[in-house]
């Protein structure tokens, strides 16, 4: 299954956009609740319960070998596991959610410098151009929340060594799936990317959380939020857009995280949106665009 040539192609990096940057409303509601690694063991667990039931009942076609499962499995704990562990961990230890962002946020930098020796693929100036862009553009739309010194002194090696290995593990997962795991089954192979993912978590949450989790209606509602929205839905589109093009190109609707994030927060809950941000969101924008038009071959990497 691909996404080009349709309404849905045309609608789907927006669409995985929209999606991803409302994980930030399951985090805000769930994790006063439980902790991080509790929170995204139970998660992923129930995701592929869903996706391993959905496989059975509609008898999808299960990987053919142990090397092939094996490559779902690596590309999950890398995707879902590390970088999302990474960056839940990070602020667990007291880095802001700002400089976590920011420090994510340079995936589509290392994903360009990292698949051209890796995947082969051509990165032109023009691309470079857009990337350091729209990494400024990230940058100012996180200027507010990174101005503060608590924001600064709140960093600890720790924190940093988490926070830096979810960056790896989003750029590394994310070029390891579009080189092995283009051809796997959406929900068999999902199925198998959640299972590496929460087996690890599992142990970890159980070990230095003793699954500390307070369920209550909130939590719950964060939880099936973050389940449909995000491991369901966002991770589905960007496994389609992998397969439809250039692993550098299709890693800087990234940029577009951080401003959709602030404008959300903005409509929700009230947060404040300077001038500087509009700017920040603009020129993220105008990256995204200048690297989504270098030629037309990208049509398959960001459907028309």
């Amino acid at each position: 299954m691909t996404l080009s040539g349709s309404k849905f192609g045309r609608a789907a990096p927006g669409l995985f956009v929209l999606l991803w940057s409302t994980g930030f409303i399951g985090a805000k509601y769930g994790l006063p609740f439980a902790g991080p690694l509790s929170f995204l063991a139970v998660r992923f667990a129930i995701v592929v319960l869903i996706l391993g039931l959905a496989a059975l009942i509609m008898k999808a076609p299960w990987p053919e070998n142990r090397a092939a499962a094996s490559r779902s499995l690596i590309s999950g704990f890398l995707i879902h596991g590390v970088y999302l562990g990474g960056v839940f961990v990070a602020i667990a230890l007291g880095m802001s959610a700002g400089i976590s962002a920011l420090i994510v946020g340079l995936q589509p930098l290392l994903t360009a410098i990292l698949s051209g020796p890796l995947l082969g693929e051509r990165i032109t100036p023009r691309h470079w151009l857009g990337l350091l862009i729209g990494l400024a553009g990230v940058a100012l739309v996180l200027a507010p929340k990174l101005q503060s010194g608590a924001a600064l002194s709140s960093l600890s090696i720790g924190a940093l060594i988490a926070a830096f290995a979810a960056l790896v593990a989003i750029t590394l997962g994310t070029i390891y799936q579009k080189a092995y795991g283009a051809s796997a089954d959406l929900r068999t192979g999902g199925a198998l990317q959640y299972l590496g993912a929460a087996v690890p978590l599992g142990f970890a949450a159980w070990y230095f959380e003793g699954f500390d989790i307070t369920w209550s209606a909130q939590f719950i509602g964060a939880l099936a939020w973050l389940i449909i929205a995000l491991s369901l839905g966002a991770i589905t589109l960007l496994m389609l857009l992998l397969r439809g093009g250039a692993v550098s190109k299709i890693s800087t609707l990234f940029y577009l995280v951080p401003p959709v994030t602030a404008l959300i927060a903005y409509l929700l809950f009230g947060e404040t949106l300077s001038p500087i941000q509009g700017v920040g969101f603009a020129l993220a924008a105008c990256a995204v665009w200048m690297i989504s038009t270098l030629k037309p071959a990208l049509a398959s990497a960001l459907p028309e």
